[in-house]
C-alpha cells in the first residue's frame, strides 16, 4: 500500500467554476482520506507554456477553502513542474518514504513519467491513478480498466523537460559550506592540475551522502541529475570541462583502464597521457590515490583497497610507460575529509 499520495492539479482546467473545482477536490481528497493514506500531498504548478495567471489564485483559493483536510495533507504550490516535484521528494525523503501513488489526469501521465525518471531512483516505487475531471458526480469513478496513456512526447518537450529540471537544480543554493578543493603541495599545477573535494558545497541533502555526492547509484535516493549538477559545480570551481570527467568504476580490486586501450567493466584505476582529460577516483573507508609523473607528464587515479594497493600502483607505472602530453587532473574525495571517520552510505 502507498505510504504518500501525491495529487497533481496541474492539468485541471482554469475555467471551472469555483463549486465544480471544489466537488472535484473534496470528491479526490476524501478518497485518500478513506483509504487511510498519511500523508497527501496536492501538486500545483504550470506549465512550460502557461503563465501565472489569476485563475490559478482561484484554484488556491478552492484548495485552501476545503474544511475537511487534516494533519498529514499539504499543498505545495511552485512555478514549475520540477520545482514542485523536487519540494515534495525532500518531505518523502525526510519521512524515508518510498512507496508513492500519483493520482493525475490521463494525459499527463506521460510527462510525469520523465520527470520521475530524472529525478528519483529505483528506490522509490510509483503506481497512477487517473484523476477524474468532469463535475458529474458519477464521472469521478476509476474506469473498470486502465486507459492507455494518451500522450507521446516529442523530442523537444523531452529536452523541454531536461532543461526544465537543470535551470531549477541550478538554481538551489549550496549546502553545508562552500565548495573546497584541497590541493598537495607534491604536484605542480603547472603540468597537473588536482584536488580533493570535501562534502561541502553541493546540493545533495541525503544526510549520509553531504552535500558534494559525486556517485550515482539506483540504490540510493540521490538521483543522477543531482550528481551531475554537482559535477557541474566541481568543473566550474575546477575549471575543467565536465565532458572530459571519467571515474573509475569500483571493483574493489586491482584492475586499471589504461585510456586509449579497450575500457573494461569495472577497474580501480585510470592512468592517461592525454591532454585535457579530467580523471577521478573515489573514497571513503577506501583512500583515494593520485599518481603524477612530471617527466612523462603521465598521471593515475586510484580507489585503493588496502590488500591491493601494490598491485594498483604497478597496474598504474606500466600505463604510465607511453606519457607525452600534459593531462589535466581532478581527483574526487566523497566519502571522508580530514579528521574524520565518517563513510558514505
Amino acid at each position: 500500500m502507498a505510504e504518500a499520495v501525491l495529487i497533481d492539479l496541474f492539468n485541471l482546467k482554469m475555467n471551472l467554476q469555483n463549486n465544480c473545482t471544489q466537488k472535484l477536490l473534496s470528491r479526490t481528497l476524501e478518497g485518500a482520506t478513506g483509504k487511510h493514506y498519511p500523508f497527501v500531498y496536492i501538486m500545483c504548478c504550470q506549465t512550460l507554456r502557461i503563465e501565472r495567471s489569476s485563475e490559478h489564485n482561484v484554484l488556491l483559493k478552492s484548495i485552501s477553502g476545503l474544511q475537511f483536510l487534516k494533519k498529514g495533507f499539504e499543498v505545495v504550490y511552485a512555478s514549475c513542474t520540477a520545482a514542485v516535484l523536487y519540494t515534495i521528494k525532500q518531505k518523502l525523503d525526510e519521512k524515508d518514504i518510498s512507496l508513492i501513488k500519483i493520482i493525475l489526469p490521463l494525459q499527463r501521465r506521460a510527462l510525469m513519467r520523465v520527470f520521475l525518471d530524472h529525478l528519483f531512483t529505483t528506490v522509490y516505487q510509483f503506481e497512477f491513478e487517473d484523476l477524474m475531471v468532469d463535475c458529474d458526480p458519477h464521472n469521478f469513478q476509476q474506469p473498470a480498466e486502465p486507459c492507455r496513456e494518451l500522450q507521446i512526447l516529442a523530442d523537444r518537450d523531452l529536452e523541454a523537460i531536461r532543461s526544465e529540471i537543470q535551470m531549477h537544480l541550478e538554481s538551489l543554493p549550496s549546502l553545508k559550506g562552500e565548495l573546497t578543493i584541497l590541493k598537495s603541495s607534491l604536484i605542480s599545477d603547472n603540468i597537473f592540475l588536482h584536488g580533493f573535494t570535501t562534502r561541502t558545497g553541493g546540493i545533495s541533502y541525503i544526510p549520509t551522502l553531504g552535500s558534494f555526492n559525486l556517485f550515482s547509484s539506483s540504490k540510493r535516493r540521490d538521483p543522477t541529475a543531482v550528481v551531475k549538477e554537482n559535477l557541474r559545480r566541481l568543473a566550474k570551481a575546477a575549471g575543467f570541462e565536465q565532458g572530459t570527467y571519467r571515474s573509475v568504476k569500483v571493483n574493489h580490486a586491482n584492475d586499471v583502464w589504461i585510456m586509449g586501450k579497450t575500457e573494461p567493466d569495472s577497474y580501480d584505476g585510470i592512468v592517461t597521457n592525454r591532454k585535457g582529460i579530467t580523471i577521478a577516483a573515489p573514497g571513503a573507508d577506501c583512500i583515494p590515490v593520485l599518481f603524477a609523473d612530471p617527466v612523462k607528464k603521465a598521471c593515475g587515479a586510484a580507489h585503493s583497497v588496502l590488500f591491493y594497493v601494490v598491485g594498483i600502483q604497478a597496474n598504474l607505472c606500466k600505463g604510465g610507460e607511453r606519457a607525452s602530453p600534459p593531462p589535466v587532473l581532478v581527483v574526487r574525495w566523497v566519502g571522508i575529509w580530514p579528521g574524520s571517520k565518517q563513510v558514505t552510505e
